[in-house]
Formats: C-alpha cells, structure tokens, sequence
C-alpha cells in the first residue's frame, strides 16, 4: 500500500495520469548504494518511496498515514539541543520580524517557517500528512513530492500561528522528490531559515523536525549527527521489485518518523541544511538503518525552476490533465504496442467517451502511444480543461477515436 492505496483489502485505485504505475505494497525498503547516477529508466517515477499514506508500520517512509492511523498514540519527541539562531535569512532577506530565536531548551524557534501538510486522496478513499517548510511569506511551501502525491485537495497549517489554509500544487518533480505548493490568501508569514547544505561535513550536528505521526501541534525534534554525505538509495518492496533512486542525499543517525517527510533538518546554527526524506522501515528486508535527507541546495534548485513556470520531462507545473484509467502497465493488449486499460474512473472522460477495461489506447493527438511510460509523459503534458484527440483499439480490434476534455487530476 501507498500513497494512493486507502484500504488494503480495497479495490485498486485509480491513477490520474493514465500511465500511472501499479500500486506497490507499503512495506518498502531501503539500500544505501553511495553515490552513483540514476538510470535512464527511472526519469519518471509516480511512486515514491516514503508513500504520503499508509497503513503499516512498516515504512522507508517518513511521509504520513491514512486517515485509519489517526487513532494511533503519536511519537514522543526525542530529546534534541537546539541549534543557535542565526542572525539573519541565508536566503538575504533577514530573520523574519517577531523571531524568537532558537534556544537550547526552546522548540519553538524549530518550529519557525514548517507547516503541516493534510492531503486529501478522494481518488483512494483516503488521507496523507506530512511536513513542509515555507518559503516566502506570502506562503510558497517546499515540501517531498510524495507528500503531495495523489492529492486532490491540501490543507497545510503554519505550525508557529496554527492557523490554516487551504493550498495549491505549483509543481512537482517526482525524480528529485521534491514540490512547490502555495497557501491561498497567505500574507505575512514567517519563513523558514534556509542554509547552505555544501557547508555540511560528516560528523556535523543536526536536528530532524517534523509531523511525526501526522497528530499536528508541537513539532517531533530528533538529535543527531551527519554520518555520510553523497549518498544513493534504492527503494524497492520486500520482493525487490519497483525499485527507485534518490541521488546525492545526506545521510543523518537522527530519528525520522512517518509524517516527517518534507520537514526541515537544521545544522548547529539553526539554519535549515536539508529536507527529511527518506528512513529505514521498521520491518524491512535492507540492510541500511540509515536515515536520509535531501540537501536544501538541491531542493531549492529544483524550487527555482518549477516557479519558472517550464514543464520538463521531470517537472510537471500545476497538476496534470487527468483522463481516469488505470494502466496496466506489466502487458499489452492484443499484442500491439499502447497502453492496455485495466480500469475505468466512474464520472471521468475516459467513462464519457466510452473507454472498457481491455482497451489499448495508441495515440494521443499527433503522438503515437506505444507504452504507458509514453501515455503518462502526454498526459502530464496537458491540464484540466484541455481537450485531446485519443484513439484507441478496442477488445475486438476495432479502432476508435473521440475527443476527450481532461480534468483537472490529483497532484503527481
């Protein structure tokens, strides 16, 4: 089970870009492989590891719950010295007005500029949490993208004030984990305190903050060290397969709980250094116990060209356009090249123009379809509202084609 799995016992979800892998079990596990580049093949991975929701205990994630978690007693903090203040913003724009600083007995400066993350799954019948960190004061947020993962509606709550807004996907980047949401009607908030992750050496002092548990309030603050730098992970399930890699990150002993994913990892000086990732399953098949961190540097890269507003080939702006099939994505049908249907969304335009489960959808517009990987790159392409040509052969052999207006999908 994951971020779009409500109910183990449950049907399989849906997926909003049609080419939406299958759903992976929630015991995920991890593998340090130290640093290495990731392969072609995972340009485009709509699962992440740390899944936004789950049912189990067994994690490599850090992300969140489903709403049947919520009775659950939350983590107790671990005990943590809180790093210093630093004077001013490493961003250059100065400590925010009315910061109380960080003091060695105090959370509360640990909880300046992080916010709460509750997503909605209508798609799965569920709900996620889990962290982020705000960016301006106007209420961007950067956060893990499988935080976001499947959302069809965010509540975030600014930990400091406990006040709560509803949010919008700016963008995501599912190859870096990372997203952009934005408060609506935001003004005046504080910022968190973004630092320089290159400064970072083995050994160096951190603390880990976060929605441990997704039970909001005082933020979870675990102490600890930097043990290596650089590092690759492999997640996969128990079984070994869906594997997925995360480059470059830093690799901390400092506790990470469900719910802590997207939440900030401050150095010795206060300053916001990486962003809580990735942490070993409690009943996992790796042998790494290792926790993981993306450096803010690489984070706030990504930031930088998502709110340049250019989808890539990994970033997709907004959310996707959402046509609502499920993609089987292991075979083909009638053994031809295209994207063989397993399901149909009830109220979506796949069921409007009369896609059947056993469907091959081949081309979209002037693009020819010839796998899943190759629907899910058109359809993330497009947004809710836009209207596309498809064509499709059906389980007798007869091609059709219709026009299809795409609504708006759950984030990516």
């Amino acid at each position: 089970m994951n971020a779009h799995d409500a109910d183990r016992n449950g049907p399989r979800p849906p997926y909003g870009p049609a080419a939406w892998p299958p759903p992976e079990p929630s015991t995920r596990i991890t593998a340090a492989t130290g640093p290495g580049p990731v392969p072609a093949n995972n340009a485009r991975r709509s699962r992440r590891i740390l899944a936004a929701a789950v049912v189990a205990a067994a994690l490599v994630a850090v992300a969140g719950y489903v709403a049947s978690d919520r009775s659950s007693t939350p983590p107790s903090p671990g005990s943590a010295t809180a790093p210093s203040a630093p004077a001013t913003d490493a961003n250059g724009t100065g400590t925010p007005s009315g910061d109380p600083g960080v003091t060695s007995t105090s959370t509360t400066a640990l909880s300046v500029g992080v916010v709460d993350i509750n997503t909605n799954l209508a798609y799965q019948g569920g709900a996620a949490a889990g962290t982020g960190m705000l960016l301006t004061s106007t209420g961007e947020v950067l956060t893990n993208n499988h935080v976001v993962d499947g959302a069809t509606s965010i509540t975030v709550t600014v930990v400091s004030t406990g006040k709560s807004y509803s949010a919008a996907v700016v963008g995501t980047d599912p190859t870096a984990d990372v997203a952009v949401v934005k408060l609506k009607n935001a003004s005046g908030l504080q910022t968190a305190r973004i630092g320089d992750s290159s400064t970072l050496n083995v050994g160096d002092a951190v603390i880990a903050v976060g929605n441990a548990g997704g039970v909001g309030g005082a933020p979870t603050v675990g102490s600890g060290a930097v043990t290596n730098l650089d590092q690759q992970i492999t997640a996969s399930d128990p079984n070994g397969s869906n594997a997925e890699q995360l480059t470059g990150l830093i690799e901390i002993n400092a506790p990470l709980q469900p719910g802590e994913s997207g939440g900030p990892l401050y150095n010795a000086s206060g300053r916001v250094v990486g962003m809580n990732t990735a942490g070993a399953a409690a009943r996992r098949r790796a042998a790494s116990t290792a926790n993981y961190a993306i450096p803010i540097n690489t984070a706030i890269a990504v930031v930088k060209q998502i709110d340049s507003g250019h989808a890539t080939g990994t970033i997709t702006i907004g959310t996707p356009g959402f046509l609502g099939v499920e993609i089987d994505g292991s075979s083909t049908a009638q053994g031809a090249p295209g994207a063989t249907i397993s399901a149909i969304v009830s109220g979506t335009p796949a069921e409007q123009v009369g896609l059947q489960p056993g469907d091959l959808i081949t081309g979209i517009d002037n693009t020819t379809i010839d796998t899943s990987a190759t629907l899910g790159q058109v359809l993330r392409a497009h947004h809710g509202g836009d209207t596309v040509s498809l064509t499709w052969t059906d389980a007798s052999g007869q091609s059709h084609t219709a026009s299809a207006t795409l609504i708006a999908g759950p984030a990516n």
